[in-house]
């Protein structure tokens, strides 16, 4: 059976606005890090608001910190980056929405747990605007599609960093990339034969980036207020 999302109480303790941005073209991830961590260090000081970035990367592969070189099937095929944030090894490319969040969590409850959950009821929201059921699963990280023959595909990626209880990195979902860049890593949680990758248009969805970023955007309110 199919998993609700639930919902836990993120809401802001004071008023306070989520300011929402879109970058234009292809980003360097290295340019991205060093933005996400301007505006977590502004945040943690006062001057300026939580955000949510939207954002397409070129062809590369992220290291998390649990990433183990064995995962990295293919060490010249793209550009490799090692990041602070949780996890193991994930791609990002065209096609792919990448939402960063910087989100103050001391205006939150200071709950990281109930802020990844919160993470994953906004991607399982998002993608029930389109008709797909996204589920957790214990023990793998991200979003995941279950087919009747008992395949399991990961649809969405989900990779935190926290400074000083403001957050930085976010979420990814598959709207409609080439998926075989994934086969130069065992991304995050699929180590077994049943357990593959998928995304919008893989499963005949034909939403667009701007859809895609729309229900985001719902779908955030629902969660985090």
């Amino acid at each position: 059976m199919s998993e609700a999302p639930t919902f836990p109480d993120l809401t802001r303790a004071s008023p306070g606005i989520v300011e929402w941005q879109t970058a234009s073209g292809s980003l360097a991830y290295q340019e991205a890090v060093a933005t996400m961590e301007a505006r977590v260090s502004d945040i943690r000081h006062g001057a300026a608001g939580e955000l949510v970035w939207l954002v397409e990367h070129p062809p590369l592969y992220t290291a998390g910190t649990s990433a183990k070189p064995d995962d990295l099937l293919d060490v010249d095929r793209f550009p490799v980056h090692e990041t602070g944030r949780g996890g193991q090894y994930t791609y990002h490319g065209p096609g792919q929405r990448v939402a960063y969040a910087m989100i103050d969590l001391r205006q939150r409850g200071q709950d990281l747990r109930a802020y990844v959950r919160g993470l994953e009821a906004w991607v399982i929201e998002t993608l029930s605007v389109f008709g797909v059921t996204g589920e957790r699963r214990d023990g793998r990280v991200g979003i995941w599609v279950a087919h009747p023959d008992g395949r399991e595909d990961k649809i969405a990626a989900i990779g935190v960093r926290v400074r000083h209880w403001v957050t930085y990195h976010g979420i990814s979902i598959n709207v409609s990339p080439d998926l075989d860049h994934f086969s130069g890593i065992v991304p995050c949680g699929i180590g077994e034969e049943h357990l593959g990758v998928t995304s919008l248009a893989d499963l005949g969805i034909a939403a667009s980036m701007a859809d895609v970023d729309a229900a985001l955007k719902t779908s955030f309110t629902k969660v985090f207020g």
